[in-house]
Order: C-alpha cells, then structure tokens, then sequence
C-alpha cells in the first residue's frame, strides 16, 4: 500500500485550506474569462469589488462540461486560440445564465458545481470519523493522503483476520474517500489489507456512498456572493454526519470480509488465460493502464511466481505502490478488487496450475534489467 501523508501533516493541510479556501455563488452572466499562453483568468464582482481567480485544470473539465464544449476542442482552444476559447465560454455564460457555485482555494478556481452541491468538507469528515475509528478495537489507520481531488483514509482493524492460504494472512478494514471539488461522493469501501506485502485491495461491490447534493441556495439580489454556513445548514451537516459516523461504525462487516477471503481462496485456483505478456495486455484492455504500470505489474508478477487469478491480484496491488500518486495507486487498488470478482470463463475452471511455466513464458526482453525488491 502506497504510504501518503501522516495524519498530523492532513490534519495540518486541511486546517491550512480552511483558512485559505472562499467559495461563492455567481450569476454566470458576471461571470468573465480571459485566457493567455500563461492560462486563464476568471474574473466576477463581489459587494462592488471585482476579484479574480487563475482558474485550474479541473474547473476548466466543468465548465467545458457544463457549456457542452468537447473537452479536446477546448484545450485545443487554450493552446492555439485563447481569444476563441473566451468567446465561447463567456458567450455562452451569458446566453444560458444560471447561478453555479465556484470554490476557490490559493486563490485558484479549483470546482465549478452545481447551486445545489453541498459542501461536505475534508476537515468536518475527519472530525465526525476519527473519533469513531479511535474507539474501534484494534483499529489503526495504515495510510492517508489529501491530493487535489481527494481525501483518503485507510483503515486496518487487527482484531478481524483470517488465513487464505497457510501464513498468508489477510485483516479486514476500509476505506474513507471524499472530493470537496465534485469528483465522486463520499464513499466508505471495504478494504482488505494482506500482511505479507503490506498491499490493500478494496471491494467497492459491497461499498457506501453519500452523495453530496442539499438543497438550493437561498436566492440573493447579489450577482456574486460569498458563501459561509448559516445555523440551518450546520445542523444538517451535523444530521448527515451522524449518518457517516454510523456507516462507519458497520464498514468492517465480518460476513462481507469472509465473501471476499472465499474470492480470494477461489482465485489461487483459477489459471490465467495466457501467458503473463498476454495476461498483461488483456488487462490492460479492460482497465485504463499505461505502459509504465503494465512493465510494473508483469515485474510483480514474475516475482511473485503465482500465475492464478490470485497472483495477477497481488501483481497490481503491488504495482499500485510504484505509482507516481497517491490517487493512482487508489485506482489500481480499486481494480484488483474488480479483478478479483470477474466471471471466470467456462473453459478455464479448476484447470490445473503449471507453476513451472513462469520463466518460459516471460520473454527475456521484459524481465527486470536489474534487481527489484520483490513487495509482494
């Protein structure tokens, strides 16, 4: 499992952002953008003042989302035609008016969402769950990180484990996820942590989700208004958070975490298909996978010489932590749970494993050209 922050240091970033984050609500007829070769500024007047805000990657996904301009058209715009790109973008802010919420952080527009998304942010999250957590027997949190997208918790309870095979123990746990920017919902995933490799997989078929959608943003006669939580919405946070709290209080379920030891204890005797050069490619037919991840999984394939279902599992969790981040070594982790629960085809049950085949089938040219340390 890729190690992130401590949870000191999240603690600390999340406090930092309170302070340096300021969200509004804008008419996008006051809205205006101006874009150079050095990116793009958004401009809007607040109590008579104007302010303005570079505006990020993922705020430029939405609003090209929300306006219905294909995405590779308008970066196509920002690199050769910056001039075009602002015609369209504030053409169509004024045509098609409505009230958007923007979130700002270190003065960059980082979200641009609905008037109904409701601010569900990191540092109430971790306020509500931590003392849950805290108070669970045997319970740790094994790896945490805040990205520019995402909050993670991950969390390894030791009191619940089991053997899938002779000393190759697993312990249940889960995992707490959270975009303040309008990427995903609030999620609570199971998680299985295997102690021989230190390496999570998480089953997001038996997941939890709360969506962030509240009610509408009471109207104003302001174009532009900064937005703080009055008493109303401070108690229903504090009802939604009680809800988390007891979400959290049943994500390490005993039932489910044995339905996914049985899935595993299953895959050691499901065969791979192919080779492990072809198995790669496969996979990275079904999952979005670049050339950097597929040499990494067929490295942790090779040495974890188990070519079943179960071996190709380890193989990506394993991968996961030479990811570059912490948000990609999630999804990797994400998708050996996945893989794990795949239908296994009609002429390849039960058939019998050739260990002996690994090195035969791992051409030269792909194996290591120096000594990796073997993590799984």
């Amino acid at each position: 499992m890729k190690q992130g922050k401590t949870l000191q240091a999240v603690g600390e970033e999340l406090q930092r952002q309170r302070m340096a984050q300021k969200d509004f609500l804008a008419d996008t007829r006051s809205l205006q953008m101006t874009t150079n070769e050095v990116g793009s500024t958004l401009h809007m007047t607040v109590n008579g003042q104007e302010t303005t805000y570079t505006v990020g990657d993922i705020a430029h996904q939405q609003i090209a989302s929300r306006l219905q301009i294909p995405y590779r058209y308008y970066q196509k715009m920002q690199r050769e035609f910056p001039m075009l790109l602002d015609e369209n973008v504030n053409g169509w802010f004024d045509r098609n008016s409505e009230r958007r919420m923007v979130r700002t952080l270190d003065g960059r527009v980082r979200a641009f969402l609905s008037d109904r998304y409701r601010r569900l942010d990191n540092l109430e999250l971790c306020a509500a769950v931590l003392p849950v957590i805290q108070a669970m027997k045997g319970a740790s949190i094994e790896s945490c990180d805040v990205t520019e997208t995402h909050m993670y918790l991950k969390v390894v309870n030791k009191k619940m484990k089991a053997e899938v095979a002779v000393g190759d123990v697993v312990q249940a746990g889960f995992v707490i996820s959270n975009s303040e920017v309008g990427l995903g919902s609030l999620r609570v995933e199971p998680l299985v942590f295997r102690l021989v490799c230190k390496n999570g997989l998480i089953c997001k078929d038996y997941s939890q989700k709360r969506y962030h959608v509240g009610r509408q943003a009471a109207a104003s006669d302001e174009e532009a208004y900064e937005l703080y939580s009055d008493e109303t919405l401070r108690q229903d946070d504090k009802a939604f958070f009680m809800k988390v709290q007891d979400t959290v209080r049943c994500a390490v379920d005993e039932a489910k975490f044995m339905l996914t030891v049985d899935a595993m204890k299953r895959a050691m005797h499901i065969p791979l298909e192919h080779d492990p050069v072809k198995e790669v490619e496969v996979l990275a037919d079904r999952f979005p996978l670049s050339q950097g991840e597929r040499g990494n999984i067929l490295r942790q394939l090779f040495l974890g010489k188990d070519l079943s279902r179960y071996g190709l599992v380890n193989a990506v969790t394993a991968a996961s932590k030479f990811c570059d981040s912490y948000e990609r070594a999630t999804d990797l982790e994400r998708m050996s749970g996945e893989l794990l629960t795949l239908p296994v085809p009609r002429h390849m049950q039960l058939r019998a494993l050739e260990p002996s085949s690994l090195s035969q089938n791992i051409p030269a040219e792909v194996l290591p050209m120096q000594v990796v340390p073997q993590v799984d």
